[in-house]
């Protein structure tokens, strides 16, 4: 995520707005916009394997999967991003045009230079919003995978996964190897 060189603050609508017009997708947070950087061939295939496992698996439900092009917004005034993967059963998303607000499960797949903001500032936001019941983070450079559960007193739990394992998303109840999100990957990478 790289910081726009013109620091002239926007408004949300200005923002939703501007950022139909650009050729790259933008984040915004607090007024600012920030570009979005390409990412690894593995973090695209994690995302992929996982976005495509989903889709098979929530076929015929309510529950509608999204990948990187979805726009999630906290709030109707933002901050806005985009997650690798993201899942709704939400009425009102599904008439959504612009962005998301009511998702049940939200994935983002690590890098090097974003993990500390994923872990950190962006799962304080994302925390927000009402709706979402996981937090999944995927490592794009060794198998690992870091699942924060809403649990039924209101505390996000964390369940890490590793080599081996079967992963248990209760948001959408989908059930699979960890190895399902790293097909095609070869480590070390």
């Amino acid at each position: 995520m790289v910081g726009s060189p013109d620091k002239n603050y926007m408004s949300p609508q200005e923002y939703l707005e501007w950022e139909e017009r650009q050729e790259i997708k933008y984040e915004y947070i607090d007024g600012e916009v920030f570009a979005m950087t390409g990412g690894t061939l593995p973090h695209t295939t994690i995302a992929l394997n996982l976005a495509s496992a989903l889709k098979i698996h929530l076929k015929g439900s309510e529950y509608l999967p999204f990948m990187a092009d979805a726009k999630v917004g906290v709030s109707e005034k933002g901050p806005f991003h985009y997650p690798d993967v993201v899942v709704s059963c939400d009425e009102r998303d599904k008439q959504a045009i612009e962005f998301l607000q009511y998702p049940c499960l939200i994935v983002e797949v690590l890098s090097p230079s974003t993990e500390a903001y994923d872990i950190g500032t962006k799962f304080t936001r994302y925390r927000r919003i009402q709706t979402l019941q996981e937090y999944v983070l995927i490592d794009a450079e060794k198998i690992g995978l870091d699942c924060f559960r809403l649990n039924d007193r209101g505390l996000w739990e964390l369940h890490p996964y590793e080599e081996g394992d079967e992963v248990h998303l209760t948001s959408v109840d989908f059930h699979f190897p960890i190895s399902l999100v790293y097909e095609n990957i070869q480590f070390p990478i």
